[in-house]
């Protein structure tokens, strides 16, 4: 069974850092691409990053280039997004969700991942 668990997140002040995790189980994350999104209040869900472990491809949204990193650790079947430099418009509710063996043309498209973990909430405010 797919499962994936996000965790990490929390309250933090303008500026600081949070380094999020995504646990899998059911699967080997390595074989597949998986996403990053985050959907802020009244705000429709948009995409972050994704690795795929297979091309040792990563991508990341405008917004987040240069204060985002997202890496894994296949001993722990675990992706990670550290968060530095964090704003205000960075806050909501993040997501991991695992695509296809693939990196798929979409890569910022919800249709590109058909599971998706519960989502852990992240603050940034003084």
């Amino acid at each position: 069974q797919v499962q994936l668990v996000e965790s990490g997140g929390g309250l933090v002040q303008p500026g600081g850092s949070l380094r999020l995790s995504c646990s899998a189980s059911g699967f080997i994350l390595n074989y597949y691409s998986v996403g990053w999104f985050r959907q802020a209040p009244g705000k429709e869900r948009e995409a972050v990053s994704l690795i795929n472990g297979q091309s040792d491809t990563t991508i990341y949204a405008d917004s987040v280039k240069g204060r985002f990193t997202v890496s894994r650790d296949n001993a722990k079947n675990t992706v990670y997004l550290q968060m530095n430099s964090l704003r205000p418009e960075d806050t909501g509710v993040y997501y991991c969700a695992r695509g296809f063996k693939y990196t798929p043309a979409r890569w910022d498209a919800q249709t590109s991942y058909p599971y998706w973990g519960q989502g852990t909430q992240v603050t940034v405010s003084s």
